[in-house]
Protein backbone atom coordinates (compact mmCIF):
# COMPACT_ATOMS: atom_id res chain seq x y z
CA UNK A 1 0.00 0.00 0.00
CA UNK A 2 1.45 3.17 -0.83
CA UNK A 3 1.07 6.55 0.95
CA UNK A 4 -0.95 7.66 -2.39
CA UNK A 5 -3.79 4.87 -1.99
CA UNK A 6 -3.99 5.48 1.97
CA UNK A 7 -4.36 8.99 1.25
CA UNK A 8 -6.88 8.35 -1.45
CA UNK A 9 -8.84 5.87 0.57
CA UNK A 10 -8.51 8.38 3.87
CA UNK A 11 -9.76 11.24 1.43
CA UNK A 12 -13.15 8.46 0.09
CA UNK A 13 -13.96 7.55 3.13
CA UNK A 14 -14.24 10.96 4.78
CA UNK A 15 -16.51 12.21 1.19
CA UNK A 16 -18.53 8.71 2.33
CA UNK A 17 -18.83 9.72 5.56
CA UNK A 18 -20.23 13.02 5.15
CA UNK A 19 -22.86 12.35 2.25
CA UNK A 20 -23.86 9.57 4.38
CA UNK A 21 -24.35 11.69 7.41
CA UNK A 22 -26.43 14.21 5.37
CA UNK A 23 -28.49 11.37 4.04
CA UNK A 24 -29.47 10.14 7.40
CA UNK A 25 -29.68 13.14 9.14
CA UNK A 26 -32.05 14.75 6.47
CA UNK A 27 -34.22 11.25 6.13
CA UNK A 28 -34.66 10.44 9.33
CA UNK A 29 -35.78 14.64 10.29
CA UNK A 30 -37.08 15.17 7.01
CA UNK A 31 -40.27 16.72 8.55
CA UNK A 32 -37.83 19.46 10.00
CA UNK A 33 -36.04 19.66 6.50
CA UNK A 34 -38.54 19.88 4.66
CA UNK A 35 -40.21 23.01 6.92
CA UNK A 36 -37.10 24.55 6.40
CA UNK A 37 -37.37 24.68 2.80
CA UNK A 38 -41.32 25.71 2.93
CA UNK A 39 -40.66 28.52 5.05
CA UNK A 40 -37.59 29.57 2.76
CA UNK A 41 -34.99 29.61 5.76
CA UNK A 42 -32.02 28.48 3.30
CA UNK A 43 -29.63 29.86 5.56
CA UNK A 44 -30.47 27.78 8.48
CA UNK A 45 -30.87 24.66 6.43
CA UNK A 46 -27.77 25.08 4.77
CA UNK A 47 -25.90 25.43 8.58
CA UNK A 48 -27.72 21.71 9.17
CA UNK A 49 -26.65 20.72 6.35
CA UNK A 50 -23.52 21.81 7.14
CA UNK A 51 -23.43 20.43 10.62
CA UNK A 52 -24.30 17.21 9.73
CA UNK A 53 -21.34 16.64 7.07
CA UNK A 54 -18.65 17.92 9.69
CA UNK A 55 -20.25 15.68 11.67
CA UNK A 56 -19.82 12.66 8.95
CA UNK A 57 -16.21 13.46 8.59
CA UNK A 58 -15.89 13.21 12.77
CA UNK A 59 -17.49 9.32 12.19
CA UNK A 60 -15.45 8.65 9.38
CA UNK A 61 -12.46 9.28 11.17
CA UNK A 62 -13.34 6.91 13.88
CA UNK A 63 -14.41 4.49 11.55
CA UNK A 64 -10.85 4.90 10.06
CA UNK A 65 -9.57 4.47 13.47
CA UNK A 66 -11.39 1.36 13.81
CA UNK A 67 -10.38 -0.25 10.07
CA UNK A 68 -6.75 0.00 10.85
CA UNK A 69 -6.68 -1.05 14.42
CA UNK A 70 -8.72 -3.88 13.81
CA UNK A 71 -6.15 -4.39 10.94
CA UNK A 72 -3.78 -4.90 13.35
CA UNK A 73 -5.75 -6.81 15.71
CA UNK A 74 -6.09 -9.48 13.27
CA UNK A 75 -2.70 -9.76 12.20
CA UNK A 76 -1.99 -10.14 15.68
CA UNK A 77 -4.98 -12.67 16.56
CA UNK A 78 -3.66 -14.28 13.62
CA UNK A 79 -0.14 -15.06 15.38
CA UNK A 80 -1.57 -15.75 18.48
CA UNK A 81 -4.07 -18.09 18.23
CA UNK A 82 -3.75 -19.18 14.70
CA UNK A 83 -6.46 -21.85 13.48
CA UNK A 84 -8.47 -20.90 16.12
CA UNK A 85 -8.59 -17.19 15.61
CA UNK A 86 -11.79 -17.81 13.78
CA UNK A 87 -13.80 -19.64 16.08
CA UNK A 88 -12.69 -16.85 18.55
CA UNK A 89 -13.85 -14.11 16.56
CA UNK A 90 -17.22 -16.06 15.95
CA UNK A 91 -17.28 -15.88 19.67
CA UNK A 92 -16.90 -12.37 20.47
CA UNK A 93 -19.32 -11.95 17.44
CA UNK A 94 -21.88 -13.80 19.53
CA UNK A 95 -21.02 -11.82 22.63
CA UNK A 96 -20.75 -8.55 21.34
CA UNK A 97 -23.94 -8.81 19.49
CA UNK A 98 -25.72 -10.09 23.07
CA UNK A 99 -24.21 -7.57 25.05
CA UNK A 100 -25.51 -4.94 22.61
CA UNK A 101 -29.49 -6.60 23.47
CA UNK A 102 -29.02 -7.38 26.85
CA UNK A 103 -27.16 -4.97 28.31
CA UNK A 104 -28.93 -2.08 26.80
CA UNK A 105 -31.95 -3.41 28.00
CA UNK A 106 -30.68 -3.99 31.41
CA UNK A 107 -29.62 -0.33 31.40
CA UNK A 108 -32.16 1.49 29.73
CA UNK A 109 -35.20 -0.68 29.67
CA UNK A 110 -37.85 1.31 31.71
CA UNK A 111 -41.20 -1.69 30.72
CA UNK A 112 -40.44 -2.02 27.09
CA UNK A 113 -39.91 -5.58 25.85
CA UNK A 114 -36.88 -7.25 25.40
CA UNK A 115 -38.07 -7.76 21.77
CA UNK A 116 -37.51 -3.56 20.61
CA UNK A 117 -34.07 -4.35 21.79
CA UNK A 118 -33.37 -6.79 19.45
CA UNK A 119 -33.77 -4.38 16.77
CA UNK A 120 -30.49 -3.37 16.52
CA UNK A 121 -28.02 -6.57 16.94
CA UNK A 122 -30.82 -7.75 14.18
CA UNK A 123 -30.27 -5.20 11.44
CA UNK A 124 -26.70 -4.85 12.13
CA UNK A 125 -26.13 -8.67 11.90
CA UNK A 126 -28.18 -9.02 8.84
CA UNK A 127 -26.43 -6.05 7.15
CA UNK A 128 -23.27 -7.40 8.18
CA UNK A 129 -23.78 -11.02 7.06
CA UNK A 130 -24.71 -9.42 3.40
CA UNK A 131 -21.64 -7.22 3.56
CA UNK A 132 -19.14 -10.49 4.50
CA UNK A 133 -20.92 -12.28 2.10
CA UNK A 134 -19.97 -9.67 -1.05
CA UNK A 135 -16.08 -9.53 0.75
CA UNK A 136 -15.73 -13.70 0.32
CA UNK A 137 -17.14 -13.08 -2.99
CA UNK A 138 -14.97 -10.38 -4.04
CA UNK A 139 -12.09 -11.90 -2.30
CA UNK A 140 -11.84 -15.53 -0.71
CA UNK A 141 -14.01 -17.65 1.26
CA UNK A 142 -11.66 -17.14 4.15
CA UNK A 143 -12.39 -13.38 4.27
CA UNK A 144 -16.15 -13.67 5.72
CA UNK A 145 -15.40 -14.38 9.48
CA UNK A 146 -12.71 -11.19 9.63
CA UNK A 147 -15.31 -8.88 8.00
CA UNK A 148 -18.37 -10.20 9.74
CA UNK A 149 -16.01 -9.69 13.00
CA UNK A 150 -15.21 -6.39 11.73
CA UNK A 151 -18.54 -5.47 10.53
CA UNK A 152 -20.14 -6.02 13.86
CA UNK A 153 -17.85 -5.85 16.91
CA UNK A 154 -15.63 -3.00 15.57
CA UNK A 155 -18.85 -0.86 14.45
CA UNK A 156 -20.14 -1.47 17.94
CA UNK A 157 -17.11 -0.58 19.43
CA UNK A 158 -17.17 2.52 17.30
CA UNK A 159 -21.00 3.17 18.26
CA UNK A 160 -20.62 3.46 22.62
CA UNK A 161 -20.97 7.03 22.72
CA UNK A 162 -24.27 6.74 21.19
CA UNK A 163 -24.97 3.94 23.08
CA UNK A 164 -24.21 5.38 26.28
CA UNK A 165 -26.56 8.43 25.21
CA UNK A 166 -29.28 6.28 24.26
CA UNK A 167 -31.28 8.71 22.26
CA UNK A 168 -32.73 7.00 19.18
CA UNK A 169 -31.56 10.05 16.83
CA UNK A 170 -27.84 9.75 17.74
CA UNK A 171 -28.11 6.01 17.70
CA UNK A 172 -28.69 6.18 13.80
CA UNK A 173 -27.51 9.06 13.14
CA UNK A 174 -24.23 7.68 13.94
CA UNK A 175 -24.85 4.21 13.22
CA UNK A 176 -25.46 4.23 9.57
CA UNK A 177 -22.56 6.38 8.87
CA UNK A 178 -20.32 4.11 10.56
CA UNK A 179 -21.74 0.81 9.16
CA UNK A 180 -21.36 2.58 5.63
CA UNK A 181 -17.77 3.83 5.91
CA UNK A 182 -17.00 0.45 7.25
CA UNK A 183 -18.47 -1.05 4.06
CA UNK A 184 -16.81 1.47 2.34
CA UNK A 185 -13.51 0.71 3.54
CA UNK A 186 -13.81 -3.41 3.74
CA UNK A 187 -15.27 -3.55 0.32
CA UNK A 188 -12.43 -1.02 -1.13
CA UNK A 189 -8.97 -1.65 0.13
CA UNK A 190 -8.74 -5.13 -1.77
CA UNK A 191 -9.20 -3.23 -4.92
CA UNK A 192 -7.11 -0.20 -3.98
CA UNK A 193 -4.27 -2.81 -3.02
CA UNK A 194 -4.84 -4.69 -6.12
CA UNK A 195 -4.72 -1.52 -8.85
Amino acid sequence: MTSRKLVRLFLTTLLVGGIATIVTGMLYGYKEYLSYVQDGRFIKLLVEVSFLFILGLVFSAVSQMGFFAYLTIHRFGLGLFKSLWNTVQIVLIIFALFDLAYFRFKEYAHGEAFTLYLIFPIVLLVGSLIVSYIKMKETNKGAFIPALFFMIVVTIVEWVPALRQNDLSWLILMLVPLFICNAYQLLTLHKILKS
